[in-house]
């Protein structure tokens, strides 16, 4: 056995609680130790000397390395000890904090079994409620739809349809997508993510200037109200984009600094190199190498106060449901932890989604995000369809070491997508292959997490990188991809089942065919995905969705899927 591959963390992503009396834990192994026998030996706390349970628990998921068993224990104590009885060969051993051995002396079990000493309530991440249900929308408000035509549009400086460049205006305004709430709700939209509404000059409003103002360009307070309102009133929900991280050069603060030096009293609130800060020569810190935005100084308690308050503010008079919350990796989790109880106390149900590319374990403990956006699941996506980086089983994999990196409930929480205003077309990056498209918009609806949609996917889109992804919504319906746009919606209303909802999630490959199953009770959803070039002869009843089946010979064509149920 490979006993440096043997992990287990207590009160970590390898053991952690989803309720007062449930207890998940993972043990993890090397992958080629997988036909190895491994039983949960555990008990109460205060009397696991004269008491022990044996349990089996069996591999849930394994990446390209290890293997990792996955039980859900159900307590009558919540105070609880426990170890690992492993059998290789007929042969016994016992894995505990010391490590592995062939022995294990129960009497002196204090000193170094592992333990869950308590659980407290207020240490388990609660799954918020409305998630189970939530298919997000991705609006970059420039380029939805206006709906204000009588604003100040003399800022606009491009044709609707036209390729944008990175400082183009086509005029996109919350009244726009206020109008087009009914298209949202029949598309089976029920939240909608807005790119930063708050006063800037760009287009993209991620350099801002005032947080406390909406951008004229977008309209005004009155109007984001009523947009909230009748969105509200049709069963979606409102997530505004939080830019905490760093602000406008042009905001009070910061030109204050300019002016002042080290003399002004907002002087800490920024990170200067030397007591003069100056744009032309870039001494203070920025996002990203751009002068235009310098970085918060997020450890300062009155920069952490002021920002909190915005989070608050926007949450208390115009009853948004969460933040989405930009460049988050880069800022303090001091900051975090304070803001995420300030805005759970203003709404216990407001989420807080972190913009981390990559793992963000250390914020997804329950004390700061509840999720992330899941951009390791977007290139899973695009090494398997789009750049032949993964063949099934390596996706399998790489969506199974995905899932381990969080908690059950962060996973159920994490915003899965496919494309966003940063990044390429999804639809572009595969070639414009429809196929490839609905494939993987079929495994963004039956995996595990909240489905989100970048806005015009489901007119199949085309866009290369930033500017190019932030087009204007062809609203010429003669213009679009009917297919791919009814296949959004079937695919969105299997989301809606309970089995996807709520199931339990297998990851699994037959050859080159990616197997997704969703299991609850005992009832079955399962995805079964074609990448390549071969047409696979499969028996499949139940059909619920496909995008290329011969219902008669049950073939799978190349690049198709069909999502089935049983």
């Amino acid at each position: 056995m490979n006993i440096a591959a043997m992990t287990h963390i207590p009160d970590s992503r390898y053991c952690f609680p989803i309720s007062k009396n449930e207890l998940i834990i993972r043990f993890r192994i090397a992958k080629e130790d997988s036909d190895i026998k491994v039983k949960l030996v555990h008990g109460p706390k205060y009397g696991f000397q004269q008491f022990q349970e044996y349990t089996d628990i069996e591999i849930r998921y394994t990446d390209n390395l290890y293997s990792y068993f996955e039980h859900k224990l159900v307590l009558d104590d919540v105070r609880l000890a426990y170890i690992f009885q492993i059998t290789e060969n007929d042969q016994i051993y016992y894995f505990c904090e010391d490590g592995l051995s062939s022995t294990y002396n129960f009497d002196n079990s204090f000193y170094n079994c592992f333990q869950m000493p308590y659980i407290n309530d207020a240490d388990i991440l609660p799954l918020i409620p409305w998630t189970k249900d939530a298919v997000f929308y991705q609006i970059f408000v420039d380029r939805f739809n206006r709906g204000d035509m009588e604003k100040d549009d003399s800022y606009i400086d491009m044709d609707w349809n036209e390729i944008p460049t990175p400082k183009n205006f086509a005029g996109g305004d919350i009244e726009g997508i206020r109008k087009k709430i009914s298209y949202l709700k029949g598309l089976g939209i029920n939240v909608i993510y807005l790119t930063p509404i708050f006063q800037s000059i760009s287009n993209h409003k991620y350099d801002i200037d005032d947080y406390y103002t909406i951008d004229p360009q977008f309209g005004e307070k009155l109007q984001l109200k009523k947009f909230i309102g009748e969105a509200h009133e049709n069963g979606i929900r409102v997530i505004l984009d939080a830019v905490f991280n760093h602000v406008s050069s042009s905001s009070v603060e910061f030109q204050d600094v300019l002016a002042y030096g080290s003399k002004s009293k907002f002087f800490n609130w920024f990170m200067a190199h030397d007591d003069a800060p100056s744009m032309e020569l870039n001494n203070y810190e920025m996002f990203a190498g751009c002068n235009y935005m310098p970085k918060w100084n997020t450890s300062n308690t009155d920069v952490q106060n002021h920002l909190i308050e915005i989070g608050k503010y926007w949450i208390r008079e115009f009853d948004i449901d969460g933040w989405r919350l930009d460049v988050s990796d880069e800022v303090s989790h001091v900051f975090w932890r304070k803001f995420r109880e300030a805005v759970k106390n203003e709404k216990f149900d407001a989420i807080l989604i972190g913009e981390n590319w990559h793992d963000a374990y250390p914020y997804l403990m329950g004390d700061q995000y509840d999720s992330i956006m899941n951009y390791a699941f977007t290139k899973a996506c695009l090494d398997y369809f789009a750049f032949d980086e993964l063949d099934s089983k390596g996706m399998s994999e790489r969506l199974s070491n995905i899932l381990m990196r969080n908690s059950w409930q962060v996973n159920r929480m994490n915003l899965n997508l496919l494309d966003s205003h940063d990044t390429h077309r999804f639809y572009t990056q595969v070639d414009k292959s429809e196929n490839k498209l609905l494939a993987g918009l079929a495994l963004l609806f039956t995996f595990i997490g909240i489905p989100c949609i970048y806005y015009g996917t489901e007119i199949a889109m085309e866009g290369g990188y930033d500017p190019d992804s932030r087009r204007g919504f062809d609203w010429d319906e003669s213009k679009w991809n009917n297919k791919v746009f009814n296949k959004v919606k079937e695919l969105i209303t299997i989301h809606s089942n309970q089995i996807i909802k709520e199931g339990e999630i297998n990851i699994d490959y037959n050859e080159d065919l990616l197997l997704i199953k969703r299991t609850f009770n005992e009832d079955t959803i399962e995805l079964v995905i074609n990448n390549g070039d071969e047409v696979k002869e499969i028996s499949i009843d139940n059909i619920l969705s496909s995008n290329e089946f011969d219902k008669d010979k049950n073939t799978l064509k190349a690049q198709g899927y069909v999502i089935s149920k049983y």
